[in-house]
């Protein structure tokens, strides 16, 4: 497979559901502990990151809206779960001796720092591991979207999306034997044809400033680490595809 390029600052998006392991629900702890290692890895490799983890592990806004709670207090719901997800990987990567903070759009002080970005970016600097919880803090907005902004914010030069799958297929191979994986997608090709690698409002985002979004397997030893070098297998979706 060809070289891809080398990133040195990227945020990576995990799911709420890879912390669920084998599980139906919550945070399974071996399964923390491991993504923390591929986090480390990658790292030790000299990449500055900082993570955005979902919260549908625990529960998920947009399935309550539709079941009757009211829309904006189902997502502030959602965004405590992801405080939550934040400090179990929090917690996995300390095990493994790296630094890293936690910072809340919904000021918590007792449990973590407030979002600040200058203060995220020196973190970063340091070497160590940012983590933003609680999404945007406005109802309405995905954790994808609150990815894309961050990792605008932060002057980012991918946005990683850690997933069960190791890219994005034409159909979804788990259904389609015939599903072909892409190499590469722009931006545009991914909102015409909705093809859900994330919300549309996060894919815009992100083609309107060039950050590239890169969909791998998180569930593969070594795999961040290897995708960050330019190798490993992944989609690539960017303006220039």
């Amino acid at each position: 497979m060809a070289t891809r390029q080398r990133f040195k600052r990227v945020l990576l998006k995990l799911s709420g559901e890879v912390l669920m392991g084998s599980g139906q629900f919550g945070i399974d702890p071996a399964t923390a502990e491991r993504i923390a290692t591929e986090i480390r890895l990658a790292r030790d490799a000299g990449v500055q990151i900082c993570l955005v983890v979902g919260g549908g592990n625990i529960f998920r806004g947009l399935a309550a809206a539709a079941k009757g709670f009211d829309r904006a207090s189902a997502d502030y719901m959602g965004m405590l779960a992801t405080v939550m997800n934040a400090l179990a990987v929090q917690n996995a990567l300390e095990h493994q001796g790296v630094e890293t903070r936690v910072q809340s759009a919904i000021p918590m002080a007792s449990v973590c720092e407030p979002y600040i970005r200058r203060r995220a970016v020196r973190h970063m600097e340091k070497g160590r591991i940012v983590i933003f919880a609680a999404g945007t803090g406005n109802p309405f907005f995905t954790t994808d979207t609150a990815a894309a902004l961050r990792a605008a914010e932060m002057g980012c030069e991918a946005l990683l999306k850690g997933t069960s799958v190791d890219g994005v297929y034409t159909a979804d191979p788990k259904k389609d034997p015939a599903a072909v994986r892409y190499e590469t997608l722009h931006f545009n090709k991914v909102l015409s044809d909705n093809l859900q690698v994330m919300d549309a409002s996060a894919v815009a985002l992100c083609r309107d400033n060039n950050i590239p979004i890169v969909v791998f397997s998180i569930r593969e030893h070594g795999n961040l680490a290897r995708v960050l070098e330019g190798s490993g297998t992944a989609t690539i979706v960017t303006n220039d595809a």
